[in-house]
């Protein structure tokens, strides 16, 4: 019931309120400063996680009451201190299947450089074409790989197989620039994934890097402002999850006692009250 909970609140309090703000920047980005562009560009890196890793902690803590154990989908992917590592902890399932029935198959890692170049962008193409028949899942599968890329043929793409900061509170300095650089990476790939056109995401990017992106973004609203605040209480609470199944994993203990608790999973129904706003198709329901 509280991976259910945390799904539902990664929907309807993450998800559905970023879906809100983005819709409306990417439908009139041509009007919007850079600043607002690169709000807009974050936020629809938390709708979609929040949509996806929501959708997928409803479905296994749903099967969980009858029984099944499904595998862990999602695994706190924004902490990621590179793309190998953000690759093995987002959308695991299916990355999974794609390395267990596509890249092993073609060679995998063996062989020279050439065989292996080959099997990355193969996997990668294959999984933005999975997407949808559409220029900017290629093009956003392509980009991956060549992210990927380095980190392959350097021989570095499994150094980060343990959580980030392990047994610690804060990363060290070294940890926070590979996260923020990481996340960047995938914020600016995204851009390509929601936008409609290879064009419209290129114009999309070109309005990002202008002046105006050293201004506050324009038409700022209340929403907007709420919503920084509520990513940031959402991105601190994973964060000191980080190493549990799911955010809400909190042992029984006399450190977390019945009241303390159950005051956080009220506080959490509050909120998702409080910040209930138009509904969001699942975006993965198109796929």
């Amino acid at each position: 019931m509280r991976q259910i909970l945390w799904g539902l609140f990664k929907k309807i309090v993450i998800a559905d309120n970023c879906a809100f703000i983005v819709n409306d920047v990417y439908y009139n980005y041509t009007t919007y400063s850079g600043s607002a562009l690169f709000v807009g560009a974050i936020f629809f890196a938390f709708q979609i996680y929040g949509d996806f890793s929501g959708y997928s902690d409803i479905a296994i803590g749903t099967s969980r009451l009858f029984g099944f154990n499904l595998m862990k989908n999602f695994a706190f992917p924004y902490f990621s201190r590179d793309i190998a590592e953000f690759w093995r902890r987002w959308h695991i399932s299916l990355s999974t299947w794609f390395r267990d029935y596509l890249y092993i198959p073609l060679g995998g890692s063996r062989g020279g450089n050439w065989m292996r170049i080959r099997n990355t962008f193969a996997i990668f193409l294959v999984s933005g074409f999975w997407h949808g028949a559409n220029w900017t899942y290629l093009f956003w599968g392509f980009l991956n790989a060549l992210y990927f890329l380095p980190l392959l043929l350097g021989g570095a793409n499994r150094n980060n197989l343990d959580t980030v900061a392990k047994g610690k509170l804060l990363p060290s300095i070294k940890e926070v620039f590979q996260m923020g650089m990481t996340f960047l990476l995938t914020v600016f790939a995204w851009i390509f994934f929601r936008a409609s056109s290879i064009t419209e995401a290129i114009t999309y990017i070109e309005n990002i890097f202008t002046a105006s992106f050293f201004t506050l973004p324009t038409n700022a609203s209340k929403l907007m402002v709420a919503q920084f605040v509520i990513l940031f209480i959402f991105v601190l609470i994973e964060w000191i999850q980080r190493d549990k199944e799911h955010a809400l994993e909190i042992e029984k203990s006399i450190s977390q006692p019945f009241l303390l608790r159950w005051t956080f999973y009220t506080l959490i129904i509050f909120t998702m009250v409080a910040f209930y706003g138009i509904p969001q198709e699942f975006i993965y329901f198109q796929f």
